[in-house]
């Protein structure tokens, strides 16, 4: 686009696969675990095995799309080709965008209060948190201009303390269980709150839990970054959702086996309450810093998906050409960078962590209901090159299910829908004034080319 650089493609299978599992993992798991045992109970298990088996439908619809158009910004893309109103496409790519911002405000947030834990600081509730959230997404920031090749290298290390944490828990509810403590038989004792019928306790407890799930679909803006897309995209996608959703089954029944729902369910640091009880002598600092890198890492992988998806709709002439600019030397998105830093400023003392994380999970939940129509309708576009293809049944049942969590219907929480309500009117202020601007540079160029 007008002499622009193009982006470099340094991401292998392994590079792509930690992306994916390090997106996935992170902030939902660590902080959302309690919250979603005081839908269910000791069944805290079930929704994160409902929650997964959802995004592996939606998965299979992204397959398709990410081989069939290998380009960066995803969904917005996918919309913007299967309906072409540009509205759809505009409020699409904010959704979207607004989806990475809030959770990765939301993981700001959390590195803020563990940070403050970490280092047994005094800093207030206010003023002194916000300022940490601001820094370290500062930090965030630079990394992610300096390039996608430190970006995603960066990745792969905080995955691995991520992951680390996780496999301790498993690791301490197998210790604890195999030395006869614990207590298996709560996984079967299902506890809706007073007056909620047990399935819809289960659906509003699923769409809780579903932004633990969130992630895979950032890998898909990746994609003029990655080598051979086509080929190693289908195989690395299912193969990190499968990793994740055993991990995360795993570490709800540790969870649950050790602490008793009612307890699990208070606070925000459910995990620390389970290290304490299945391993006493395990110092709880250490996995207060292990939670932090995590959630380090849930707003680093988010910003890189902001900032790509706002370069290739640049470039598909959805969004203003200025966000799509490349740095001659770094070669990465700089505009996009700088935009989508300044919103999650204005987001950290937006919500609390449980109101940005369902806000997040609704924003994706209707992202993926039209992805899953999208994928349908583009089967008339059909492409020169090898792709992969979804059983048809597999969209029908993705959109189904992605709308019906999204909707009242599930029992989500009415916070979800006026965060969401907030942002989406921003989204049409912007698209309107796109618009307007658009119409106006089409009106002069005729008579800036006149004598």
């Amino acid at each position: 686009m007008g002499g622009e650089p193009a982006l470099k493609r340094v991401i292998g299978p392994g590079l792509l696969l930690l992306f994916v599992v390090g997106d996935i993992l992170g902030t939902g798991v660590y902080a959302l675990t309690g919250k979603v045992a005081a839908e269910v109970g000791g069944a805290v298990w079930l929704p994160f095995l409902v929650a997964f088996l959802v995004a592996m439908l939606t998965a299979f619809s992204y397959l398709e799309l990410v081989t069939k158009y290998p380009r960066a910004a995803g969904a917005a893309l996918y919309t913007h080709k299967a309906f072409g109103i540009h509205f759809l496409t505009f409020m699409i790519t904010f959704a979207v965008m607004s989806s990475g911002l809030t959770s990765a405000s939301s993981a700001s947030k959390a590195f803020a209060s563990n940070f403050a834990e970490a280092f047994d600081l005094s800093i207030g509730e206010g003023l002194g948190l916000g300022a940490v959230a601001v820094a370290f997404m500062t930090l965030i920031a630079l990394i992610n201009f300096r390039g996608v090749s430190e970006s995603v290298k960066l990745n792969v290390l905080l995955t691995c303390v991520e992951l680390t944490g996780l496999l301790i828990i498993i690791f301490i509810g197998a210790w604890a269980l195999g030395g006869g403590d614990g207590d298996m038989s709560r996984l079967l004792e299902f506890e809706a709150p007073p007056g909620e019928h047990a399935f819809f306790s289960v659906t509003a407890a699923t769409a809780l839990a579903f932004f633990a799930m969130v992630g895979f679909e950032d890998s898909v803006n990746m994609a003029e970054e990655t080598k051979e897309p086509s080929r190693i995209f289908p195989k690395v996608m299912l193969a990190g959702l499968c990793i994740t959703g055993l991990i995360y089954v795993l570490v709800a029944i540790s969870s649950v086996a050790l602490v008793s729902p009612q307890d699990l369910s208070e606070g925000d640091a459910p995990l620390l309450k389970v290290v304490a009880a299945g391993a006493p002598a395990f110092p709880v600092t250490i996995f207060a810093f292990i939670t932090m890198f995590a959630v380090a890492n849930s707003a680093l992988i988010n910003m890189l998906m902001a900032s790509r998806l706002l370069y290739g709709m640049a470039h598909e002439g959805v969004l203003p050409r200025m966000l799509g600019r490349v740095h001659p030397t770094r070669r990465t998105p700089w505009v996009g960078i700088v935009f989508t830093t300044l919103i999650a400023f204005g987001l950290i003392g937006f919500a609390d962590l449980t109101a940005l994380g369902g806000t997040t999970s609704l924003l994706l939940l209707s992202v993926f209901t039209v992805v899953n129509v999208a994928v349908l309708v583009l089967r008339r576009d059909p492409v020169q090159h090898a792709h992969f293809r979804a059983p048809t049944a597999i969209p029908v049942i993705g959109a189904i299910a992605c709308a019906y969590l999204a909707s009242p219907l599930s029992g989500r929480a009415s916070d979800d829908y006026r965060v969401a309500a907030v942002l989406l009117v921003i989204g049409v202020v912007l698209w309107a004034a796109t618009y307007v601007t658009n119409r106006f540079i089409l009106r002069q160029a005729p008579t800036s080319g006149s004598p």
